[in-house]
């Protein structure tokens, strides 16, 4: 009469385990996985693997990929991922370092993270000024375009700017590969990246990524604000703007960093 329960509890465990080992095997890999190597990764049985992740397919938590017999992370897990930025500390880590870019540059000073492959506001302090940019904290953007999206992307695993490209080439049919990556190597080379009147908002602004302890890139800082508030990349005020933003950046990282290490 006892054993009963105890071996339902234990079944249900195992079964809890498996499912966060699967879900894990998604948040540590960069690329869309099939059953057969999560099977083998975790040492399941193909059916087993197959059942869970109908499971979460079912929810949105996976997707299956078109034209391919292999899984990515749906929109449920990125919602999960937005929701799990809101409650980490990164944005009380930044909170100082963005109130003292906006006093620094008197521009809109902006947090983004990485979630799933898609970038999101997470926080901004606006400037004091009567014109200015301001953002809204949670849609989803792609990676492919405006600085805060780049500045991540370059420092991605090469098939997060295959993708990215791809994206773009499908809403800008004359876009151009070539320069496209040349781009992302200018945003390694510098540090930061820049955009300006992109999306025909009239803004522009300046971005530069920041890490964790792992130098893995979590996120964007930028200071944004009216186009034709923002010099050009030859002269001597964008390059002290620009030191800015990839000091704020570089500051959070070492935070982050020093928190790991504890």
């Amino acid at each position: 009469m006892v054993s009963k329960p105890v071996l339902e509890t234990s079944t249900g465990t195992e079964s809890a385990d498996r499912v966060a080992d699967v879900l894990i095997a998604f948040a540590q890999s960069d690329r869309a996985l099939g059953v057969s190597e999560i099977a083998r990764r975790l040492e399941l049985s193909k059916a087993v693997v197959h059942r869970i992740l109908q499971s979460l397919a079912s929810r949105s938590i996976v997707q299956p990929v078109v034209g391919e017999s292999t899984y990515a992370l749906g929109p449920a897990a990125i919602g999960l991922g937005t929701k799990a930025w809101s409650q980490l500390d990164v944005r009380s880590v930044a909170a100082p370092v963005l109130r003292s870019l906006r006093a620094q540059t008197r521009e809109t000073a902006t947090l983004s993270v990485l979630v799933g492959h898609r970038r999101v506001y997470l926080d901004q302090y606006e400037s004091p000024q009567e014109v200015k940019m301001v953002v809204e904290i949670g849609p989803q953007y792609a990676l492919h375009s405006g600085a805060s999206s780049r500045a991540i992307l370059a420092f991605l695993p090469e098939r997060f700017a295959v993708e990215a490209f791809q994206e773009l080439r499908a809403h800008s049919p004359d876009a151009d590969e070539s320069h496209f990556h040349e781009g992302l190597q200018d945003i390694r080379t510098n540090g930061y990246a820049t955009s300006t009147n992109e999306r025909n908002t009239g803004a522009a602004s300046i971005a530069a990524p920041f890490f964790d302890g792992a130098a893995h890139v979590l996120g964007s800082v930028s200071s944004s604000g009216p186009a034709f508030r923002y010099s050009s990349s030859a002269d001597d005020e964008h390059m002290i703007h620009a030191r800015q933003v990839v000091a704020a950046a570089t500051s959070i990282t070492q935070i982050l960093e020093a928190r790991t290490s504890r």
